[in-house]
């Protein structure tokens, strides 16, 4: 292994960078030179590639977002597409490759490797934690605290005017953001994807707020029913309410990354570097119970409907 290329692929997610530099650090270490394929899949396909070093990379463990930048790739979703990018990857003189991002991502690793025997290692990179083989994925705790502080900052507003907000937050089609935000947050009332919805339950809970206080409802994106849906037939129930709407959207994606999230894509970045060296490939990084580990990519997929039980018990006391 004497050449290795890195890409993120997908949604951006803090901790990114972090990543990066993990990988150049520990490539530069073992004697293996490092290349940053811009644009995910994309840039894999045009022979868009940049040399990478450890001065190169030294600052941007603390930047969100990702150097590399980051693309979802139709054209890789074709042979002629992934035809391409083998034809650059060649060109290029790699002996392997680095994904960072989602359950999309793994995906084309897979059959891209499958089909080309391309040596690759995946690293999980999603704020929505929904991958199997892995208690965290890159960018998660960031989500949560950029989630939760926002919500902070919103309370302060919400208190002195006495106003009920519905908040959105990410997650896609899991609620792990949502719930764990909201109650660390104190989140008065918290709906997610895993649990069905019942509005009578919400009504009942506005109708009990003292006219003094505030209350804020997290509401995670995927849920069956819309942030804007809920407010909306709230404002039709409690007519004199003040009843806001507020979807923090994609400033969940920006920012800083936490203390954890660097550790995470530094250890993460270490495991992949030394795994393709030894000749590992088709793998992805994880964490279980605090010890980084390897799966096989074609295991990893997206989990849902999986709420850890002392999240739900916390749900049952405090909202």
């Amino acid at each position: 292994m004497h050449k290795i290329g890195i890409l993120t692929s997908g949604g951006d997610a803090p901790g990114m960078n972090s990543c990066i530099r993990s990988i150049v650090f520990v490539a530069e270490k073992m004697g293996i030179s490092c290349f940053g394929i811009m644009r995910g899949y994309d840039g894999l396909i045009d022979g868009e590639i940049i040399s990478l070093n450890k001065s190169a990379v030294n600052h941007i463990i603390a930047q969100g977002g990702t150097i590399l930048k980051t693309a979802r790739s139709s054209r890789f979703m074709t042979y002629e597409g992934r035809q391409q990018a083998y034809e650059s990857y060649k060109k290029m003189g790699l002996d392997g490759l680095i994904i960072i991002g989602g359950d999309g991502s793994y995906k084309g690793a897979k059959i891209f490797q499958d089909e080309f025997k391309v040596s690759i290692i995946g690293i999980p990179g999603t704020i929505d934690n929904d991958l199997f083989g892995t208690d965290y994925t890159i960018g998660y705790d960031t989500a949560i605290n950029t989630a939760m502080k926002l919500i902070d900052q919103l309370r302060d507003t919400a208190q002195s005017h006495n106003r009920v907000f519905f908040v959105e937050v990410m997650g896609n089609d899991a609620g792990l953001i949502a719930i764990r935000s909201g109650l660390a947050a104190g989140a008065e009332d918290i709906h997610i994807p895993e649990i069905k919805t019942d509005i009578n339950a919400i009504f009942d809970k506005i109708a009990c707020k003292n006219k003094d206080e505030s209350m804020i409802i997290v509401v995670s994106e995927g849920d069956e029913y819309s942030t804007v849906e809920l407010a909306k037939l709230a404002k039709e129930k409690f007519p004199a309410l003040e009843i806001k709407t507020l979807i923090l959207g994609h400033l969940q994606r920006g920012g800083s990354p936490t203390a954890f999230d660097r550790l995470l894509s530094s250890r993460f970045g270490l495991l992949a570097v030394q795994s393709l060296a030894k000749g590992k490939s088709g793998f992805a990084t994880g964490i279980i119970n605090g010890q980084v580990q390897l799966i096989e990519i074609e295991k990893v997929e997206k989990h849902l409907n999986y709420i850890k039980p002392h999240l739900l018990e916390m749900l049952d006391y405090f909202c």
